[in-house]
């Protein structure tokens, strides 16, 4: 059985399509918990028109924001496999058979990343920059199935994060041993892999594309890069990873985490946006980040 955790905060009927995707499932190995962290007035309703005893619905007594939510949802998981599934992301009918397979051939894995399309706010399949060099030129080649872990799975995730947190399946355990990191906002999941690889977990890679991700500019993340604070927040990030693998001996990770080159290269990619539109500040902090040697 998998725990299908469902933080939602956003659009309902993005949400509503999120759960229909997990009722859709061809294998039943599921359970499903959606804990709102919204005040609108239709869900509770909604969710107990489904009549379905395999989901569970909580709302929030009073908002817990992102990390909040995403901790208690940690909490209320009872099996040991899990997935936090994104709001408006959608799972393929085969995702938890795919899951499970995988599981099965691979007991005890901490993270499993199964194949993963990308689609755009209206539900099409989108080939944009970002994915396409998270494809081509961090991804690691995998033909079927492949088991990672230690200095060359960090090495891999430092140079660019290739991975889609949402579609990722997670020993509860595993995940919960670590939690989430209040200060954080946008490289929660980086953070997160890597403590998991630093510990000792390993990583299976399963092209079986199973689920699709939905990519739009309303993301917290998003508007974070055009402001210039998620820079300032990786910046940190890779400066504590590269000591802490530094003092691993990895010196492939700590280089890597040195250069971040995929961090750099969407600043970069950035910059030209916010010099046309007068914004200064946000011009010299993208330029610090893509050109500077921290």
């Amino acid at each position: 059985m998998i725990d299908i955790m469902l933080p939602y905060y956003g659009d309902v009927a993005l949400m509503q399509a999120a759960v229909n995707s997990v009722l859709a499932q061809s294998d039943a190995g599921w359970r499903l918990t959606v804990v709102d962290d919204t005040s609108h007035p239709d869900v509770p309703g909604w969710f107990e028109s489904l009549g379905d005893e395999r989901v569970r619905y909580v709302r929030n007594e009073q908002n817990l924001g992102v990390t909040g939510n995403f901790t208690k949802c940690l909490d209320l998981a009872e099996h040991d496999l899990m997935v936090m599934l994104g709001a408006d992301d959608i799972m393929l009918p085969n995702y938890v058979g795919t899951v499970l397979s995988v599981a099965k051939d691979h007991p005890g894995v901490g993270m499993i990343q199964p194949g993963v399309e990308v689609i755009d706010e209206h539900g099409n399949l989108v080939n944009g920059l970002t994915d396409e060099v998270k494809k081509r030129l961090y991804a690691p080649k995998v033909d079927g199935r492949r088991v990672m872990g230690g200095e060359e799975l960090a090495a891999s995730l430092l140079r660019g994060n290739w991975l889609y947190f949402p579609s990722i399946c997670w020993r509860t355990e595993a995940i919960r041993s670590v939690g989430f990191r209040p200060e954080l906002r946008t490289t929660q999941d980086l953070a997160l892999e890597l403590e998991l690889i630093e510990r000792g977990e390993q990583m299976v890679v399963d092209t079986t594309v199973c689920f699709h991700y939905r990519r739009h500019l309303g993301s917290v993340s998003s508007k974070m890069a055009l402001d210039g604070d998620r820079f300032t927040e990786e910046r940190l990030l890779y400066s504590g990873a590269a000591d802490r693998m530094r003092a691993r001996g990895w010196k492939k990770a700590e280089r890597a985490a040195r250069v971040h080159s995929a961090s750099r290269l969407h600043a970069l990619t950035l910059l030209p946006s916010a010099v046309k539109g007068g914004q200064g500040d946000v011009a010299k902090a993208l330029a610090k980040h893509a050109f500077g040697n921290g």
